[in-house]
C-alpha cells in the first residue's frame, strides 16, 4: 500500500485507464461512474456492459438509465455544449450479461475493441440484492456470475486491479466485533455444515429442471418454489436470506480464483447500509430500497407506526458517496503496491477485504434516525396519493422478534380476521371487502418486512475497519478532501434531517 495518498494521486491513477464497470445502472454504478468522469477526464475508456438484446439497446439503456440522470447534472454543465460528445469519446455501452461467459459480449465485438488487451481496472457492482430472490437467479449473478468475471480477468494481461463490491452483512448475524477476513472455501456460519458450491448450484438445476417438466406447475408456483429453497438453504448453512448467502458464495469464489495471484491485486470491500450521498456531487440522491428506506417508507406510505428495532442499537450506515471514495481509494492503494511487489518480487498476493462502515468509526444509534425523521416530518408534513396531509405518528418500537409478531397478531391480525367474517356476513355489502383487502395488503407488507430485515434491524455486530483506517491514516492531511473516506466528517443528525430524508422523499417516494 502507498504510504501516503492525496486527491492528485487518486484522480491521477485513472488518466488513461481502460476501465469496466458491471452494475453500471445501479446506484453505486452510477455514483462510480459520474465521479470518474468527473474527476478524471482524462480516463481513456469507460466500458459498460448492461443487459440488452444488442449494442443499440445497450446504448440506450446506459442514456436513459445512467447518462441522463440528475445524478450528472454538474457534470453536464461542467461540459456544457460539449456534454454529449465527451460523454459519446468515454463511454461505452456493451450488449451483454453478467451471468455468461466474457460479459456476455459477442465475440466480434471483443474482437474488435481489443477489450481483453486494453482493460486494465474491473469493477464488479452487479449483484441481485432482492433478499428473497429465486436460487437460481441468485446463485446465476452473484456466484457464477463472479466465476465468469474471473476468468475474463485472466484473459486480460494488462488487467492492473480488479475491485469486487460485496456486502458487510456476509456476516450473518454474528453478535461482537467481525473482522475483515477472507471467506475459506466452503466455510458457512453453521457449526456441523459442510457447503460444496457446485452442489448448490446443482440443487438449484436440477429444481428447475423437474417443474419445467412437470406441466402442473405454474410459474408463480415455479417462482415460489425456487425463492423458498434459496431462503431455506441460507438458513440451513447460517445466513439470513438468499442474497447475504449468494454474496459470501461469490467471495469464495473470488477467494479460490485469486489466492496465490501475481499478476493482478484484488478487492473486496463490504459496505453496510448504503444511504443517500452525504454531498458529493448531488445531496441526497439516491436509487434502490435499503433496509432503514424500507422502514421510512411503510411509515410513509402504508401509514406503519410500530416497527422492529431497538433505539439503543447501533445503525450503521455509510453514504453512497463515500462508498465510492472508498472504491477508488483502494484500487490506487493497491495498484501502486502491486506495482511495488512486482519489482521486489514479494510474496503473491492476498485479496483485501475492506468494511466500509461507520459501526466503530464513528456509530449512530437507530434514535438518531428516529428524532431526525419524527421532527422532519412534524416541520414538514408531506402530501399522501390523495392530497392529503399525511399525520405524523410517533412510532413504536419493538426489539423483539417474538413480542412484535406477538403485538402484531393481537393488534392486527385478530381485528383483520374479525372484519373479514363480518365482511363475508355482510355479504361483502359497505365495501367491507376492500376495507379488509386493504388492511390485510400492509399488514402482509409489514410482516414481510420484519422477516427479511429483523436480523438486520437487531444486528449486534460491529465491524472492524482496520485495513480502511490505515487508508485514512495515509489521507490524514487530506481530510475533508473530495475523496473523504472519514464517516467521523459527518454530522448523523444534520445529515439524516437535512440530506437523507429529504432525498427518500424526493427520490424514492417523488
Amino acid at each position: 500500500m502507498v504510504s501516503t495518498l492525496n486527491e492528485q494521486k487518486i484522480s491521477g491513477y485513472f488518466k488513461n485507464k481502460s476501465i469496466l464497470i458491471t452494475g453500471s445502472t445501479g446506484f453505486l454504478g452510477k455514483v462510480l461512474v459520474e465521479k470518474v468522469l468527473r474527476v478524471q477526464p482524462d480516463v481513456k475508456k469507460i466500458y459498460l456492459p448492461v443487459r440488452a438484446v444488442n449494442q443499440a439497446a445497450a446504448k440506450q439503456r446506459v442514456e436513459t438509465e445512467v447518462i441522463r440522470k440528475e445524478l450528472f447534472g454538474l457534470l453536464r454543465e461542467k461540459h456544457g455544449d460539449g456534454f454529449e460528445s465527451f460523454i459519446a469519446e468515454k463511454v461505452v455501452p456493451l450488449a451483454g450479461d453478467m451471468r455468461c461467459k466474457d460479459f456476455g459480449i459477442d465475440y466480434e465485438t471483443l474482437t474488435e475493441l481489443r477489450l481483453t488487451h486494453e482493460l486494465e481496472v474491473i469493477v464488479n457492482a452487479s449483484a441481485t440484492t432482492n433478499f428473497y430472490e429465486r436460487y437460481d437467479v441468485a446463485l446465476d449473478t452473484n456466484v457464477m456470475g463472479v466465476k465468469h468475471m474471473c476468468n475474463f480477468a485472466k484473459k486480460c494481461p494488462n488487467l492492473d486491479m480488479l475491485l469486487h463490491v460485496s456486502t458487510a452483512y456476509v456476516a450473518g448475524e454474528k453478535q461482537g466485533l467481525v473482522q475483515e477476513r477472507l471467506f475459506q472455501d466452503s466455510e458457512t456460519l453453521r457449526d456441523g455444515t459442510h457447503l460444496d458450491i457446485d452442489m448448490e448450484v446443482r440443487l438449484a438445476k436440477n429444481l428447475k429442471k423437474k417443474m419445467d417438466a412437470d406441466v402442473y406447475t405454474s410459474p408463480k408456483a415455479q417462482r415460489r418454489a425456487m425463492k423458498d429453497l434459496g431462503l431455506t438453504r441460507a438458513r440451513h448453512f447460517g445466513w439470513p436470506n438468499t442474497y447475504v448467502f449468494t454474496k459470501s458464495m461469490g467471495e469464495m469464489v473470488l477467494g479460490q480464483q485469486f489466492v496465490g495471484e501475481t499478476s493482478v491485486s484484488v478487492v473486496i470491500i463490504r459496505p453496510t447500509v448504503i444511504t443517500s450521498l452525504h454531498n458529493d456531487p448531488l445531496p441526497g440522491w439516491i436509487e434502490g430500497v435499503g433496509s432503514i428506506h424500507s422502514i421510512l417508507i411503510g411509515y410513509v406510505k402504508n401509514g406503519h407506526t410500530s416497527f422492529l428495532a431497538n433505539r439503543n442499537l447501533i445503525m450503521d450506515v455509510m453514504p453512497g458517496d463515500m462508498v465510492v471514495n472508498v472504491m477508488m481509494t483502494t484500487m490506487v492503494a493497491h495498484s501502486s503496491s502491486l506495482l511495488e511487489k512486482k519489482k521486489s518480487h514479494l510474496e503473491p498476493n492476498t485479496p483485501m477485504v475492506y468494511h466500509v462502515s461507520s459501526s466503530l468509526r464513528y456509530p449512530v444509534s437507530y434514535a438518531v434516525l428516529y428524532e431526525a425523521a419524527f421532527r422532519f416530518f412534524k416541520e414538514q408534513p408531506i402530501s399522501g396519493l390523495d392530497g392529503r396531509t399525511v399525520l405524523t405518528h410517533k412510532m413504536w418500537f419493538i426489539g423483539n422478534i417474538f413480542f412484535f409478531r406477538l403485538f402484531m397478531v393481537l393488534r392486527y391480525r385478530l381485528p383483520l380476521e374479525l372484519l373479514h367474517l363480518i365482511s363475508v356476513l355482510c355479504c361483502g355489502f359497505f365495501g367491507l371487502d376492500d376495507l379488509y383487502q386493504e388492511l390485510a395488503r400492509k399488514y402482509r407488507h409489514a410482516m414481510q418486512i420484519v422477516d427479511l430485515y429483523g436480523p438486520f434491524a437487531l444486528f449486534k455486530g460491529c465491524f472492524v475497519d482496520a485495513n480502511l483506517n490505515k487508508l485514512r491514516l495515509a489521507m490524514a492531511n487530506d481530510h475533508g478532501s473530495l475523496f473523504n473516506i472519514d464517516p467521523k466528517t459527518i454530522d448523523w443528525d444534520d445529515y439524516f434531517y437535512r440530506v437523507h430524508l429529504p432525498g427518500v422523499i424526493k427520490y424514492m417516494l417523488k
